[in-house]
């Protein structure tokens, strides 16, 4: 009988077969200094986010559903000891690591490639993997998320991003799992026929899905992953075929994966944790208060591109925002209320501050208007121009062209640990947070993901 897993390698459509072997032939030995630091920046950054979250209503859903049944031989849940199916530890995961929303992106409708790490980890202690090759898998990842987002860009058909994780994670996984090309192919094709996520989810008042379509769909690629390791097939042609993906989207250009420079040194990590496009216009408007009485302030505009004005700056429910996930993606809300502190932090989402009488006000002092001017910019820079008009007539102006974290404008090292020790100390004791730290600065001399996961243990 022919081995499906060797029809799978014959009939497969140029895409899926030039993903997965792209995913197989990436080596660590490899890879730059550069791609391997720019990792341990972003895995610090991401479950530092998550174990931030770990209190979060969406968080301890997603932990409890992945708990109903504790498997020994599965992967860890951040935050415990306890381990479940890989593919609900990696949902949980990704959950926490998404919910602050202060993780990296690729701006502009491309996602949050960090999502990819929360399987890769699930993955690599069911595989018992090392450190090096969790290193590997996420870059991997990383550049096939960034090559779909460059190609497909789903979201001007309806489509939410949430489709390029899926992909990424089901060939990243497929590595990490050292699955054969065949077997890679058909992950790879099983996750892409069956994620196909609406943007509706980012529409209108926005819900917990918000915060947690990605790690659904990086649960959905790891969970793909698994089936072909079991030896399930999925479709031949899943991006090339008639009725492909391909003929919903476009095709997807495989030339840009493996470009200089690497996907992960072109991710935009945030300085403040909150949505990346409001990033610019808060440090604008902060630079503008000093000591500034805000009661003095008698309109404040905020001048930006299109896409930010579609997602952030336009719909009633955005000056008055009755969700986390909402007020995360209001540009008044959010510049009002760090107005108001004084400094942004992303306790100003508590429900309680959603109602702060201050913030409403000076909300409904602000106006947000595209510039096409700043249109025609985007995406090479993520410009913005905040304007004050004082009670006495005066007017102050400041913009950005690109925000802090940008990879036009990295965050230092020493940024990158400030907000890792803040982060992970609301849930760690130093001491913890110190080890969490020193064992990714050294994740690839790391022989299990469990020791990385106990450093990061709540429960005692």
């Amino acid at each position: 009988m022919k081995d499906a897993m060797t029809d799978a390698t014959a009939g497969a459509d140029a895409t899926v077969r030039a993903i997965a072997r792209y995913a197989l032939d990436a080596r660590f030995a490899d890879l730059p200094a550069a791609a391997m630091h720019a990792c341990r920046r972003r895995i610090a950054d991401t479950l530092a986010c998550g174990i931030a979250a770990y209190d979060a209503e969406p968080s301890r859903i997603a932990r409890a559903l992945a708990l109903r049944a504790e498997v020994d031989a599965g992967a860890r849940v951040l935050g415990t000891g306890r381990r479940a199916l890989p593919e609900l530890a990696a949902f949980a995961n990704a959950a926490m690591t998404r919910y602050l929303d202060g993780n990296d992106c690729f701006p502009g409708g491309g996602g949050h490639p960090s999502g990819v790490i929360a399987p890769v980890l699930a993955a690599a202690q069911v595989a018992g993997a090392d450190g090096r090759e969790v290193i590997a898998a996420i870059i991997v990842g990383y550049e096939i998320h960034r090559a779909l987002h460059e190609s497909l860009r789903v979201m001007t058909h309806g489509l939410d991003h949430a489709l390029y994780p899926a992909i990424a994670a089901a060939a990243a996984t497929a590595k990490i799992l050292r699955l054969d090309l065949g077997r890679t192919i058909n992950a790879i094709s099983l996750a892409t026929v069956a994620n196909l996520p609406l943007a509706v989810n980012r529409r209108g008042r926005l819900s917990m899905w918000k915060g947690v379509a990605e790690a659904n769909a990086v649960r959905n690629g790891l969970f793909a992953a698994l089936l072909a390791q079991a030896g399930m097939t999925g479709p031949e042609r899943p991006f090339d075929g008639a009725l492909g993906l391909a003929n919903l989207v476009g095709p997807v250009d495989v030339a840009r994966l493996g470009r200089s420079p690497p996907a992960i040194m072109t991710a935009d990590m945030k300085s403040f944790v909150t949505e990346y496009h409001s990033q610019g216009p808060l440090a604008a408007a902060l630079s503008l208060a000093g000591d500034l009485d805000i009661d003095a302030i008698a309109a404040i505009r905020i001048h930006i591109y299109e896409f930010a004005h579609r997602e952030i700056g336009s719909g009633a429910e955005k000056w008055r925002p009755t969700t986390r996930e909402t007020a995360d993606h209001s540009l008044p809300y959010v510049v009002a209320a760090a107005l108001v502190d004084g400094r942004f932090s992303d306790a100003v989402f508590a429900p309680a501050r959603l109602a702060d009488p201050r913030i409403l006000a000076l909300a409904d002092k602000i106006a947000v208007g595209e510039d096409p001017a700043l249109t025609r910019a985007f995406p090479a820079t993520f410009p913005c121009r905040v304007e004050f008009e004082l009670a006495d007539g005066t007017r102050r102006s400041a913009s950005r062209d690109v925000p802090r974290g940008h990879h036009d404008d990295p965050l230092t090292d020493a940024e990158v640990e400030a907000k890792f020790r803040e982060l992970a100390g609301r849930k760690l004791a130093p001491a913890r947070v110190a080890q969490a730290w020193d064992m990714i600065g050294l994740l690839e001399r790391c022989s299990r993901p469990d020791d990385l996961f106990e450093a990061f243990s709540v429960e005692g």
